[in-house]
């Protein structure tokens, strides 16, 4: 009995549906993300459908007012330290636990992780009462150290992915040719395994920009960051000029994941020419 290349009714009838339920998740998760958008555009003072009118006054609030300015200014000094902080201990730590003389890798790297599945709210508070003693409360220090706490994990397992595909016979024969540990690192590991290092460090930076829930504990009056700063004006004052902040910070995590992505699919290419 011959198949027919064609595929039949039914076939194409269920194809359709299944098009038809994924179209209907995406737009579940993407419509509660995507309604700040119109309505940061909105002419009028509340936050109303159909918009009163079109207009950009509430991005002019966000990027032209001191309140505003002070909290993308601590967004992006506390992101960039952790972003630093969070590649390079991330980074030394993908790389010890990627060596199969590590002892007791297989209990340390649940530990290493562990960041991603506690509650934020816990290592908040934790986070706050050890700090608090020791003088690290309402320091952007303090608040860099949390955040890289929650951070590093993205680091470990993007720079561990990369490590799967790199051959640590090439440290070997570097060390054969006189080249030291950390001029080897440099000359010939970090290169394979910069798209993974790059990816890690922009999911560091996401992390950090939109966290809030330790900031709140951690930053003082004058360290409020830009999420912070959102989260009290709901609660203080509500005004559209947060829509204006939201968008501007999705459209950042968007272009900083888009271009984890890309270094991330760069390095697999990398890795698999190497081969």
């Amino acid at each position: 009995m011959l198949l027919s290349p064609y595929p039949t009714i039914g076939e194409r009838i269920r194809v359709a549906l299944l098009w038809l339920w994924g179209a209907l998740v995406v737009a579940f998760l993407m419509v509660p993300i995507l309604v700040p958008v119109p309505l940061s555009f909105n002419s009028g003072a509340f936050f109303v459908f159909p918009l009163e009118g079109l207009s950009t006054r509430w991005y002019e609030v966000v990027l032209g007012t001191d309140r505003w300015q002070t909290a993308i200014g601590n967004s992006l000094i506390i992101a960039f330290g952790t972003t630093a902080l969070a590649t390079t201990l991330g980074t030394l730590t993908a790389i010890a636990l990627s060596s199969d003389r590590f002892p007791a890798r297989r209990i340390i790297m649940p530990l290493v992780i562990s960041p991603l599945i506690v509650p934020v709210v816990i290592t908040a508070v934790g986070s706050y009462l050890f700090y608090a003693r020791v003088g690290l409360a309402s320091t952007y220090l303090g608040i860099i150290l949390a955040h890289t706490a929650l951070a590093s994990p993205f680091v470990v397992v993007t720079v561990g992915a990369s490590l799967t595909g790199f051959d640590r016979n090439l440290m070997r024969a570097a060390s054969i040719a006189g080249a030291k540990p950390v001029v080897a690192f440099y000359r010939v590991m970090l290169p394979l395994i910069l798209p993974g290092v790059l990816s890690g460090a922009a999911f560091a930076f996401v992390t950090s920009f939109d966290e809030v829930v330790v900031a709140q504990f951690l930053a003082s009056a004058n360290q409020r960051t830009m999420p912070l700063e959102m989260f009290i004006g709901l609660r203080e004052r509500l005004s559209p000029a947060i829509t204006a902040a939201a968008t501007l910070m999705m459209l950042l995590s968007i272009i900083l994941l888009v271009v984890a992505n890309l270094l991330a699919r760069r390095g697999a290419r990398k890795v698999k020419t190497f081969a």
